[in-house]
């Protein structure tokens, strides 16, 4: 692939993020939305079309500029983590987006029978979405596809940490759609301040628990309803069954992706005391095959600047320091291409097992007992995703029974985040709320309930002043006692 950015031809000039900009921008959208509340099928359908036609037209130049903010970042990654799983979420929407528009239909109490009831799936109006560098394009995209589906007007916050795939991205959706329907904005640390602070009917956030604490509180200012996907420690428990190179398969990928920098990612793994260095052998054998080479190697995607890369050397210097044995590792090249550490036993209190690791650093954590491992996930913040290695139906039951996080991928990693019809968010510290298919459906909708009197109106005869019929309804459907009392 080449290495430079294509450019793409702008109808509009950019929203440069300041104050007036975006206020003008939230205001055009919340107007146009309150002159057509209620998007019809066929429209909504278009939005999405027009959508997965700009991105299939420019994702050799979304993948290149991608590549230039990280450093080196393989196209394949780019288009097998964000492309494919960003296009399946447009094909399972328009494929069930009539199903989910469509009222559905609620029982009816005996008290107030005749009639009907059904709940209406409304549109919210202005979504607000921030969006993180680590996978810039899904993460910024998906949720926009959810609110399109919903109805919404979407305004998207572009991360700062990526200014080439940012400017490239906001220029696409500019061409793609009008302002009033899909707008983005690019800016700094203050952009996004007096972003989460506009009264948006809804807004979503993706990034650290630290910063979605304090998004959570600029828009509770506002009593801005939020959906929060943060992240964690993400374990994974190879139970004592499973074998040591299929473990080693399943983990070893899913955490070397993206160079580790991925919110899902195995964060450490808890194996068998009797089985830890069999599985930390398999582990980097694994890292070999997939990355015989680190340094220059396009396969392998850069950590996204200095900054981090020190943090991770520091986190992994002081595991040493607190008697962690270090294996795998080596120099960082030029590039800030990093290969797999993994930390035997590190001390519970250091940094690699208090934060969330964000690179391709694994602590490899011995327990005796299964009980013990569920024991010391249960003991951390509840994670946004866990992984569980078990082919015994006993140990898999125990593990679902009896944590709780986000979501689970049993015998694999990552995969349940890229199942359309599962609802995809954190719990806790991770995170509040989820979307992907009908759930961000359901998440960027208001559910209206609707009753309809059909026929007598009970409460025309239950009205005052109250009567035998008022106490034969309370007797019927209150209690004795409490129709004697009237």
């Amino acid at each position: 692939m080449s290495t430079t950015v294509p450019q793409v031809k702008t109808r509009s000039g950019p929203d440069s993020g300041s104050h007036d900009d975006l206020l003008q921008v939230f205001e055009r959208q919340r107007q146009t939305f309150a002159s057509s509340p209620s998007p019809p099928l066929d429209v909504r359908l278009q939005s999405l079309d027009r959508l997965a036609q700009a991105i299939g037209e420019n994702a050799p130049a979304l993948a290149s500029a991608i590549s230039t903010d990280f450093g080196n970042r393989s196209a394949h990654e780019t288009y097998l983590l964000e492309l494919v799983p960003l296009q399946n979420a447009i094909r399972h929407a328009k494929r069930h987006l009539r199903r989910w528009m469509r009222p559905e239909r609620r029982r009816v109490a005996v008290t107030s029978q005749p009639g009907a009831a059904w709940v209406q799936y409304q549109p919210l109006g202005v979504v607000g979405i921030v969006s993180p560098w680590n996978y810039p394009l899904s993460l910024a995209l998906i949720p926009v596809v959810d609110a399109l589906a919903a109805g919404n007007r979407v305004l998207l916050k572009l991360p700062e940490l990526t200014p080439s795939f940012s400017a490239l991205l906001q220029r696409v959706l500019s061409e793609t759609f009008p302002r009033e329907e899909v707008a983005a904005i690019v800016g700094d640390v203050e952009v996004g301040e007096r972003f989460v602070r506009l009264p948006l009917n809804h807004l979503l956030f993706t990034g650290s628990t630290a910063t979605g604490r304090k998004v959570l509180a600029a828009a509770a200012e506002r009593l801005t309803p939020v959906t929060l996907e943060l992240g964690g420690k993400s374990p994974v428990i190879i139970c004592p069954d499973y074998d040591p190179v299929r473990a080693a398969r399943d983990i070893t990928f899913a955490k070397l992706a993206t160079a580790g920098q991925t919110c899902i990612a195995p964060d450490y793994a808890l194996a068998p005391a009797a089985r830890l260095r069999a599985i930390a052998a398999a582990i980097l054998a694994e890292a070999r095959r997939l990355y015989p080479s680190v340094a220059a190697n396009p396969d392998c995607t850069s950590i996204i600047s200095d900054r981090h890369v020190n943090r991770l050397q520091n986190a992994i210097e002081e595991a040493r320091l607190g008697g962690a044995e270090i294996l795998g590792g080596g120099d960082v090249g030029s590039g800030r291409q990093m290969g797999l550490s993994i930390v035997l036993d590190p001390p519970l209190t250091c940094a690699l097992m208090r934060d969330e690791i964000f690179g391709p650093v694994l602590p490899l954590v011995p327990y005796n007992t299964l009980e013990d491992a569920i024991a010391l996930v249960n003991g951390m913040e509840k994670p946004l995703a866990l992984y569980c290695l078990t082919h015994e139906r006993a140990s898999r039951e125990a593990v679902l029974g009896r944590t709780v996080s986000g979501g689970v991928t049993v015998n694999g990693a990552l995969l349940h985040q890229a199942q359309d019809d599962l609802p995809f968010g954190g719990v806790g510290p991770s995170g509040i709320g989820s979307y992907h298919g009908r759930a961000g459906f359901l998440r960027f909708s208001h559910a209206r309930g609707v009753y309809q009197v059909r026929g007598l109106n009970a409460l025309h005869f239950l009205a005052p002043p109250y009567g035998k019929l008022a106490r034969l309804v309370i007797r019927i459907f209150g209690s004795r006692q409490a129709s004697d009392s009237c």
